[in-house]
């Protein structure tokens, strides 16, 4: 199984937004350091502020939630999921797409990181 690292502000906020809105299964937390949540095959890893994957790089970089890289999590009718997700205040970057593959929307976890909710055509 793969997994996916997203670094986060905040692992307990991060782990309620994921297991309440989006029906994720908390695996393992580590404190406030990390946890693993999964849904089916997909296995994501929450990294908040004191996990070694948010130390700095050796040329001072530090690694930080947000960007556009993202997964994608596959629905069955993505317009009711995001008026559900709405009334939970989750935020979203655009307003659902449509193309020849379906359709889709970007929202975004509590720090930021997107993702995709894909319904296929």
């Amino acid at each position: 199984m793969a997994a996916i690292r997203y670094l986060v502000n905040d692992v307990d906020k991060s782990i309620r937004s994921y297991t309440e809105a989006l029906g994720f299964k908390l695996d393992q937390q580590f404190g406030p350091a990390m946890a693993i949540v999964s849904k089916n095959d997909l296995q994501l890893w929450l990294a908040g502020p004191v996990s070694s994957a948010a130390q700095p790089m050796p040329d001072g970089r530090k690694p930080e939630p947000g960007g556009w890289s993202r997964f994608v999590l596959q629905v069955d009718n993505v317009t009711d999921l995001v008026k559900t997700l709405k009334s939970k205040d989750v935020k979203f970057r655009n307003e659902i797409t449509k193309g020849p593959g379906g359709s889709q929307i970007l929202c975004e976890d509590p720090s930021g990181n997107p993702i995709e909710l894909f319904q296929p055509a």
